[in-house]
């Protein structure tokens, strides 16, 4: 018996593998161009990096929402893959396509009211002038990657990582050339700082759904799927469907991303400095969490392949399958940060006040990386199960009742506050792992 699980196991590893190293490539391929668009424009100003911090930690709140919202679909779309019904995965796309639009337009709205009082928030006021406009480029992009990423989860249901992959890629290689002519004014663009590097951003966010859906249009394999979308209607029972395990998932990623844009306003009150530093240290943190969080996405299309046949074992050990691999690439990350750090810092920043205060905040980041790992991985398990409900109060409790309180408290200096987000991380962790191992209990 032993031996027979083990063999499992090492199925199961690869079949994550496969499934998350495209994965890892796309994510990859965003870290680059976040570390792009950081080190270039770090190297134009300190003040349009501090900018940028404040912008683009304010929008995770904004993406991640959205992003959670189209994560829905993803063990949905795999519970009707593993059955071959590709007709009713044509259908549920053009539902999910319609709620997740609907969706984006509120969280515009939303963000346009804190546009509205961006100078009520307390943040440098000279950063404003540069801070408006990239934020309303933010705002224009909401939309572009909302759909991609609902068809990008929907391809992800269907085990296919390798084309939203490369796609991620092409977008991004975009960006990276948009930003050199548009920041430094190269070939005879004008110069444009900070806003030049928001429109690159912007029109490679609108190639990525064009691209991705041109390819399901055109693609044979998906001929039963995109006819199934066609001769659909607007459901209500599908919508709602989508609906009760989008929205569970939306706000999770919302309330942990509001944690951490939380704390990014407090760091905006210590001031531009301590900005500039977290913005820095933030980037380089997501090398940990993006990796993780692409293995945790081929771990939930797995997992929901098993439950879509009703196997609770088969969910237990690809949960920990993937947990498996999520440590090690955590302890990788950890790695990494230690002895590569000052290299890191030194990418995005010539400034030695905030290279200083980036250094302080090593390690902190690395504490926190077994937290993060072990709730991203569960979290993901928990998602592939569609039994998302508790996903909602565990982030509500985790980072907005432990997380935000503590960053509060620990407020009066940048390193306190990267301290705090070991509380909600370890919190959350815990919490997703209770609810998955209770959710893939075998029934009796």
């Amino acid at each position: 018996m032993n031996a027979f699980a083990l063999k499992l196991n090492k199925e199961h590893y690869k079949q994550i593998i496969r499934l998350g190293l495209p994965i890892i490539a796309g994510q990859a391929g965003m870290i680059i161009v976040a570390f792009a668009d950081n080190i270039m424009v770090g190297q134009y100003s300190t003040e349009a990096l501090a900018s940028a911090s404040f912008v683009n930690n304010v929008f995770n709140m904004a993406m991640m929402a959205c992003l959670g919202f189209t994560y829905g679909l993803t063990p949905l779309v795999g519970a009707l893959f593993s059955t071959g019904k590709h007709r009713k995965i044509g259908e549920l796309i053009r539902n999910g396509l319609m709620l997740n639009l609907f969706y984006s337009l509120l969280i515009v709205a939303l963000m346009s009211i804190l546009y509205a009082n961006l100078h009520r928030i307390g943040q440098p006021e000279e950063l404003l002038p540069l801070i408006r406009p990239y934020y309303i480029l933010a705002l224009v992009g909401i939309v572009p990657v909302t759909i991609f990423n609902a068809l990008g989860q929907a391809a992800y249901g269907m085990q296919n990582t390798g084309v939203p992959m490369w796609i991620i890629l092409f977008a991004n290689l975009v960006n990276i050339f948009g930003n050199w002519l548009l920041i430094y004014g190269n070939w005879g663009f004008p110069e444009m700082g900070l806003t030049g590097a928001g429109l690159s951003t912007l029109f490679s966010r609108i190639l990525c759904p064009l691209l991705l859906g041109i390819y399901f249009i055109s693609a044979k394999k998906y001929r039963e799927v995109y006819r199934g979308g066609v001769e659909s209607r607007i459901s209500r029972p599908i919508i709602h469907r989508i609906a009760s395990t989008s929205f569970p998932v939306s706000m999770q990623l919302l309330f942990e991303t509001a944690a951490f844009s939380g704390a990014a306003v407090m760091a905006g009150w210590l001031g531009k400095i301590e900005l500039a530093a977290f913005q820095v240290m933030v980037t380089i943190g997501t090398l940990g969490f993006c990796f993780y969080y692409s293995l945790g996405s081929a771990t939930s299309v797995l997992v929901a392949n098993a439950a879509g046949r009703e196997n609770f074992r088969e969910m237990r050990r690809i949960g920990f399958a993937g947990y498996h691999l999520i440590l090690l690439l955590a302890l990788a990350a950890s790695a990494a940060f230690i002895v590569g750090g000052r290299q890191l810092i030194g990418l995005f920043t010539h400034d030695p006040i905030v290279i200083t205060a980036c250094m302080t905040l090593i390690a902190p980041l690395v504490i926190y990386q077994l937290g993060d790992a072990t709730q991203v991985n569960f979290a993901n398990s928990l998602r592939g199960t569609s039994k998302v409900t508790a996903m909602l109060w565990i982030a509500l409790f985790s980072y907005i009742i432990v997380g935000l309180p503590t960053t509060y408290f620990l407020r009066y200096s940048i390193q306190s506050i990267f301290y705090s987000f070991s509380a909600s991380l370890f919190v959350a962790a815990g919490l997703f792992l209770y609810f998955f191992l209770k959710n893939t209990r075998e029934k009796k």
